[in-house]
This record gives C-alpha cells, structure tokens and sequence, in this order.
C-alpha cells in the first residue's frame, strides 16, 4: 500500500470535510423551512417585544409558505428562554426575539449564566430601536429636565424615582442620570411596570425612566408629564419633547430588540433568515404599527446587529460596574 507523504492526508481530508458540510448547509438552505419555525419571546404576552415578535411572525409565514408561531417563554428576567435557546438544535427553526436587556444587560448584572451570552448565538439581524424617556408625576411640579436637576440638587435624597425592579433598564437609566446631573435620588423598585405606573401616577414616587408605550394614555390624561426622550437627539415620533441630551450630553437608553439564533445555525440559513423578516417588517402596515408602539425600524446585516450587541455588552458592563450592581 502506498503511504502519503507525512502531513498530506490532514490537510485533504480538512478540505474535504469543509467541502462536505459547506454543500450540506447550501443544500439545507436550499430546502429551508421544510417545517414550522418557532420564534421564542422571553416575556409574556403583550409587550412590546412580543407584539413585534407576531408582526414579523405572520408576514414570514405568508412569505415562506411554512407557519412561523410565537413561543412567549418567561422566567428568571429572560434567562430561561435564553438557555433553551442556546441548547436548541441549530438548524434555523428556532430563532430567539430579544432586547439589549437579554444580551447585554442580564450578562452585565449575573456573574455566572448557564450559557454564555457571547458565544451561545449568532445575530441574525437587529429589528427594531426604541428609547426610554423622563416622567414625572404631574402633582410634584417638575416641568422639565433641568428642573428635576435643580430639586433633585437642592434637597438631595428627597426626591424619589421608582423602577419595575433592580436592574431592569428603568433602574439603570435613572441611575446613568443621577450621575450625569449630580443629583442624589432614592430609588423604590416595584415587581414591574403594572406595579411602578400606578404608583407614578398616585404620587408615591416623583419620577420615572419608562417607555412612552407604558405611560402615554396616562401623559395624555394629564396624570403624567413627560419630561424628555432619552435619545440622542429629538425622536421623530415626537418631536415636540426636548432630548434629555440637551441638558444632559451623552445621556442615552434606547432598547434596541433583534432576532438571534444558535451560535452554530449555518450561515445560508441565516443569511435566508435574514431576508425573510427584514422583508416582513418592512411591509408599510408593519411600519405603521410600529410607529404606534414608538420604536424605529432599525433592520440590517448579522454584522450590524453583532456590532451592535458588541457596542451594548461594553457599555452595560461598564455602567453596572460603576453603580456597583449585581443580582448574583
């Protein structure tokens, strides 16, 4: 028999491996979706990241012929979705719907997960950008930013602000503003938004970082004032509230929400992913509704959405350490 030259036979038959499963993924993109795909939300239904969720999932299912469905998965802030997830076999037919609060901040606040949230999935593309924004009980008489930084300075530790809970974005964003401003304010943290809003609203607390769909029907009512959006500058949607920014330079919250898969999911199928539900949540009655909801339509490449994640973890991170906040 004749041998091969040392060092020969690894090198043919890597490339021929590589050959082997480049062809299989192509020919599994070819066929793919042969069956339903399952798109796991890691809250429960009727929030914002669930209603986009089923946007998406209703337009890729009318597009690809297969039935595309909504798994609401909640639990542990995100963390239980996120593991089956990561386990799932990666083939393109489980495809996880998450915010920077998933990716980004849950990884910032627990020391150990039972996955790892940089290696466990694969971007497939960024969906949607919303902004959290100031708002103030409209009985304590704080009309602005400037003036919530003036109170909050002159009788520090008076004025109290109130979150669905430790750590969760709201929290974060009223502490990123008591550093940028100065001020001293106690935090009350309630079990979630359904507890939080209606203690704005009653006066137990003064202010609030929330989400403008959260809050709107009760700033509409008069109960509540907005102060400002915490985006970077004047949100289009509503251009007549200032940008925290503008007193406060580099004050930003934003919730940005986009679909990832398991971190070994072939990259033809995710390329096909990708043009299935940016083409869904481009249609113009999806980008009507979205406007309602108060986020931006932010779709784009894996690399965009993995840029963005990158950019996300750094700055949660960061910001997590200096308050000298762990849920572990």
């Amino acid at each position: 028999m004749m041998k091969l030259p040392a060092g020969v036979f690894r090198p043919i038959w890597s490339g021929l491996a590589a050959a082997i499963s480049l062809a299989c993924a192509t020919a599994s993109a070819q066929e793919f979706p042969s069956k339903p795909i399952r798109v796991v939300v890691p809250y429960a239904p009727g929030g914002i990241l669930d209603v986009v969720a089923r946007y998406a999932a209703k337009n890729m299912a009318d597009s690809l012929g297969q039935s595309v469905f909504v798994e609401n998965k909640p639990g542990a802030g995100g963390i239980i979705a996120a593991r089956q997830v990561a386990s799932a076999v990666p083939d393109g037919y489980t495809v996880f719907f998450v915010a920077n609060s998933d990716y980004a901040i849950t990884p910032a606040l627990h020391s150990t997960l039972p996955y790892d949230p940089k290696r466990a999935f694969a971007p497939v593309t960024q969906a949607v950008r919303g902004y959290m924004s100031l708002i103030a009980n409209a009985g304590v008489g704080i009309r602005s930013v400037p003036d919530l930084i003036a109170k909050a300075q002159a009788s520090p530790g008076k004025i109290n602000y109130g979150s669905p809970g430790n750590g969760t974005m709201h929290h974060l964003g009223m502490e990123l503003f008591k550093r940028l401003a100065n001020a001293d304010m106690l935090h009350v943290p309630y079990t979630g938004v359904a507890q939080a809003v209606p203690a704005l609203v009653s006066g137990d607390m003064s202010v609030m970082c929330a989400t403008m769909a959260s809050v709107a029907p009760l700033i509409k009512s008069g109960q509540l004032t907005a102060l400002a959006v915490a985006s970077p500058q004047r949100s289009t949607n509503r251009p007549e509230l200032p940008a925290v920014a503008e007193t406060l330079p580099g004050f930003v919250m934003e919730s940005n929400m986009g679909f990832v898969v398991p971190a070994a999911t072939p990259r033809p199928i995710i390329d096909r992913l990708n043009g299935e539900i940016v083409k869904a949540l481009m249609r113009p009655n999806v980008l009507a509704e979205l406007q309602k909801l108060d986020v931006e339509l932010v779709v784009g490449t894996p690399e965009q959405f993995g840029e963005q994640i990158s950019k996300d973890q750094k700055f949660y991170k960061h910001l997590v350490r200096d308050i000298g906040l762990e849920i572990d």
